[in-house]
């Protein structure tokens, strides 16, 4: 009674503060990076998995990398209480969810859970709906770092009222945690997302193929290249909504799962340039050392990672060859030469007589300045903008340059 009634109290005077501030400043200024369970193991998760992938990503070199949140998907839930707490599922995580927080955190990691806005959650378990902030209350205790926060059995809420409630409910519990908005773009939270929210999907959910789509009965699941042609949707503009503290979500990496070696190159590559929450799927534990190269690419990383925090732009689109471009601190600039197709292409690009860039305040002259190119995936500098740019690009592929004064 003594706990119930401290709750109770606590809950109320937090409610009462967090009414003018709506979601904790000052953390995910740069995308989050991580791995979530889901894309590999769907409901067949459980302590061991999770404390193997926290070991799997210190030891595999992600954690130096920057990756840093371990994020534990859908199906973890045992029911609630008598109190109306939620606890783990006890076959799967016999520890409880407070033991395994510990051991993740003892890594030096952080770690991350999933909710519901509705009753129930997408794989039928308890939602957060009536809950919220009794929930969010929990997952503090529990020292969670990382909420995901999905749209499944929601009824007739509003999207956006929904996720004030929640960004509200851990702002009451009194530790920062970052607030993932997972209801699938269906309510353009591009719009309202950053009052609330750290990132906001901006689509359905991926599927580990190169370029199709996979039906569910009333929704459908893409793949690669067709999530990144929702993101390019020039009416949606997406890119002008992500920045330090509020990025756009083309959902979880599928890098290393069904994909071929250049595939989860581009893949990888293509999620930097949007400045997109860097969030793998894989199984950290069995990588080849092609995919592990892949997610620890420090120079690929730092593009994303870049404190200016700007999504790319479709610069050039020659059909099956692409060209996007992102602006940089410093006034360096990130440009991805894209291989949609299934043949390599040869390719000569010459700086000066392409179009300059005017991308608001972020000024590119290839006409009066010179750019030095380093090749992010060769780890080399490959001369300069002065001549052209030629080389092969391999199929379902990408090059990607970084250009310095």
């Amino acid at each position: 009674m003594l706990r119930t009634n401290f709750i109770l109290i606590l809950l109320l005077l937090g409610s009462l503060l967090s009414l003018n501030a709506q979601k904790y400043e000052g953390i995910a200024k740069t995308p989050p990076m991580g791995w979530n369970s889901w894309n590999r193991f769907g409901c067949n998760i459980n302590e061991q998995i999770i404390r193997e992938m926290a070991d799997a990503m210190v030891a595999s070199g992600m954690k130096d990398a920057g990756y840093i949140y371990i994020n534990i998907d859908d199906c973890w839930q045992g029911g609630r209480d008598s109190l109306g707490f939620l606890y783990p599922d006890p076959k799967r995580f016999p520890s409880g969810m407070k033991a395994l927080a510990d051991y993740v955190h003892s890594k030096g990691l952080k770690i991350g859970i999933y909710s519901d806005a509705g009753w129930k959650t997408c794989g039928g378990y308890p939602g957060s709906r009536g809950y919220e902030f009794q929930d969010a209350l929990q997952f503090a205790e529990w020292g969670i770092d990382y909420l995901k926060y999905d749209w499944c059995n929601t009824d007739n809420l509003v999207a956006e009222e929904a996720y004030k409630t929640m960004a509200r409910a851990l702002m009451a519990a009194g530790r920062p945690i970052v607030f993932s908005i997972c209801e699938w773009g269906n309510n353009k939270p591009w719009l309202w997302g950053a009052k609330y929210g750290h990132l906001w999907r901006t689509t359905g959910d991926i599927i580990d193929c190169w370029d199709c789509e996979k039906g569910h009965g009333s929704w459908v699941s893409n793949g690669i290249m067709r999530i990144l042609d929702m993101q390019m949707d020039k009416d949606l503009n997406l890119r002008q909504y992500a920045g330090p503290g509020h990025w756009n979500d083309p959902d979880m990496m599928e890098v290393g799962n069904r994909l071929s070696v250049n595939e989860s190159r581009a893949h990888f590559s293509l999620w930097c340039m949007l400045a997109a929450p860097l969030i793998a799927g894989n199984d950290l534990r069995n990588m080849s050392k092609e995919i592990r190269d892949i997610l620890i690419n420090k120079e690929m990383i730092s593009i994303n990672q870049d404190t200016l925090g700007v999504q790319c732009f479709r610069w050039f689109d020659y059909g099956d060859y692409e060209i996007y471009a992102k602006p940089l601190s410093g006034g360096e600039l990130a440009v991805c030469f894209l291989n949609r197709g299934n043949t390599p292409i040869n390719i000569s690009f010459d700086w000066k007589d392409s179009e300059n860039i005017y991308d608001g305040k972020y000024i590119y002259e290839f006409d009066k300045v010179t750019y030095k190119l380093r090749d992010v995936w060769a780890h080399k500098d490959v001369g300069n903008t002065a001549r052209p740019f030629i080389a092969t690009i391999p199929a379902r592929d990408v090059i990607v340059l970084r250009l310095t004064k």
